[in-house]
C-alpha cells in the first residue's frame, strides 16, 4: 500500500513541476517569477522529477518546436511519423539530448527568454546523479517491504517524465474530443483532467497556447489552474494577462515540393 502511495505521490510531484514549470512558465511564459523564484523551481523539480528530471531550457525548445510544427515531419513527437509510441519515445529522447547537449542548431525564436541554469541543469541530469535516484527509490523499495511483483514499477519512476510525456503526446494526438478544429490532431483527453493535472485538455491548449487555464468549457477543469491563481494572489508569479501569439507558433514548416512524371506526355503523338 505504501509503495503504491509513493508512487501515486512521485506521480502528481513530478508531473506538477513538468505542467507547471517546464511547460507552463518555461516554454510558454504564461506567467513571471523573479529570478530566485525560478531557481527555486529549478531545484524542486530535481526532486520531485528524479532521475528523470528535465532541463527547463531543453524541453522548452523542444515544446516549442511542436507547437510550430505540429504533425508533420519537423515535430520532435507525432504519432504521425512513428510505428509506436515506444519509437517515439526514442526519437523524442534522441531530439531531447541534441538540444540540451547544443549538437544541434536551434533558431533565435525557439530559444528566446527561456529560464538557463547550465550548471545546475549538468549536475542534475548527471548519469551518475540518475543512477543514485534509481538506487534510492530501490532501497526505498525494500525498506517498505514491497513484495517482488511490485519491484518492475521502479521503471516508471525512473522514465516518469518521458512516461507523462509519450501518454500526452501519443494519446492526446490519437483519441479524445476536441473543441477546436485545428490542422494538428491535437485532441483532449478527459474534460476533467485530474489524471495529468490540465494536460490531457491538449486540443484547448493547441488553440489558445499562452492561457494558463487549458480548461475551456464550464465542464472542463485544469485543477493546475487554481494553484496558478493562487501563487499570483500570493506575489509568488505574475500572470501575464495579455498574451499575443508566440513568434515560434507563426512558423511554417518549409513545404517538400514533389514532382510527378506522367509517362504517356513523354510518348510522342502522331
Amino acid at each position: 500500500m505504501w509503495v503504491l502511495a509513493i508512487l501515486g505521490a512521485h506521480w502528481y510531484l513530478s508531473l506538477f513541476t513538468q505542467t507547471f514549470f517546464h511547460h507552463r512558465y518555461a516554454a510558454h511564459r504564461m506567467f513571471t517569477m523573479t529570478k530566485g523564484t525560478e531557481k527555486f523551481f529549478y531545484v524542486l523539480s530535481f526532486f520531485f522529477q528524479g532521475a528523470s528530471y528535465l532541463s527547463p531550457r531543453a524541453y522548452g525548445i523542444l515544446h516549442r518546436m511542436h507547437h510550430a510544427y505540429a504533425d508533420t515531419e519537423l515535430d520532435p513527437h507525432s504519432p504521425k511519423y512513428d510505428k509506436n509510441l515506444f519509437a517515439m519515445m526514442w526519437r523524442t529522447r534522441n531530439r531531447y539530448k541534441d538540444i540540451f547537449e547544443h549538437a544541434t542548431n536551434v533558431e533565435p525564436k525557439f530559444s528566446k527568454d527561456l529560464p538557463e541554469w547550465n550548471s545546475f541543469d549538468k549536475f542534475a541530469s548527471n548519469g551518475y546523479i540518475r543512477l543514485l535516484w534509481v538506487a534510492i527509490y530501490i532501497l526505498l523499495y525494500i525498506a517498505l517491504s514491497a513484495p517482488w511483483w511490485l519491484f518492475p514499477l521502479i521503471l516508471i519512476h525512473a522514465v516518469m517524465g518521458p512516461f507523462h510525456g509519450v501518454i500526452i503526446n501519443w494519446f492526446a494526438h490519437s483519441i479524445g474530443y476536441f473543441n477546436f478544429k485545428m490542422k494538428d490532431t491535437s485532441r483532449n483527453l478527459f474534460p476533467v483532467d485530474l489524471l495529468m493535472l490540465g494536460e490531457g485538455l491538449h486540443n484547448n491548449h493547441h488553440k489558445h497556447s499562452g492561457r494558463a487555464n487549458f480548461a475551456w468549457h464550464k465542464y472542463e477543469f485544469d485543477p493546475v489552474y487554481p494553484i496558478i491563481k493562487l501563487l499570483d494572489i500570493c506575489g509568488v508569479i505574475k500572470i501575464r494577462r495579455v498574451v499575443a501569439t508566440p513568434e515560434y507558433e507563426m512558423a511554417t514548416p518549409p513545404v517538400q515540393q514533389t514532382t510527378t512524371v506522367n509517362n504517356n506526355s513523354l510518348e510522342s503523338v502522331g
